[in-house]
């Protein structure tokens, strides 16, 4: 997400079981609290209480992303945040935020903000003077990445926009 983009609005789910909801809102909770573990869609079907193919059927409809999405989203935001707040190693907020490489973190955080964590480092720090007195769930809010699309979706699109002669669609 660019700077001066707002954050999508979570969609409000309607036209689900209350209780396939409440279910559901169990496993979201659950990323929420420890985005930095393994979440594999099984693991996150038994919190729910429902199968597998059912659990990821109905967390895209009623959340808008599929679940894996979702975790990188709430991974991605306690990176953004721990960048901007800590002056930690970017290797140890990697591995602190739930990566198991450098390398997919740093090309999975540039694919999603447009920077390196580095890059966002240090813009982040040089734009926050004064936000110390919004409370960090606003921030968060405000910064949480937008992946309506895939990683690599999107990794694809901007090779083929790179590409001369590529697939892409030229403008008439």
């Amino acid at each position: 997400m660019t700077t001066g983009q707002s954050a999508p609005a979570m969609p409000i789910p309607t036209g689900q079981d209350p209780r396939l909801l409440r279910r559901l809102l169990r496993a979201k909770d659950r990323i929420d609290a420890a985005s930095h573990e393994d979440w594999p869609v099984c693991r996150l079907a038994a919190v729910s209480g429902v199968s597998v193919t059912h659990f990821a059927h109905a967390f895209r409809q009623a959340f808008g992303l599929p679940p894996h999405r979702y975790l990188l989203t709430r991974r991605i935001e306690r990176a953004k945040a721990l960048l901007r707040d800590t002056d930690r190693p970017v290797t140890e907020i990697a591995f602190d935020t739930g990566w198991n490489s450098l390398g997919t973190f740093g090309r999975t955080f540039r694919d999603v903000t447009d920077e390196s964590p580095s890059a966002f480092r240090t813009r982040e720090r040089s734009l926050t003077q004064g936000f110390d007195r919004v409370p960090a769930c606003y921030l968060n809010a405000a910064n949480r990445p937008d992946l309506n699309i895939a990683v690599s979706e999107k990794r694809r699109q901007d090779r083929d926009d790179k590409v001369p002669g590529s697939q892409a669609m030229e403008p008439l």
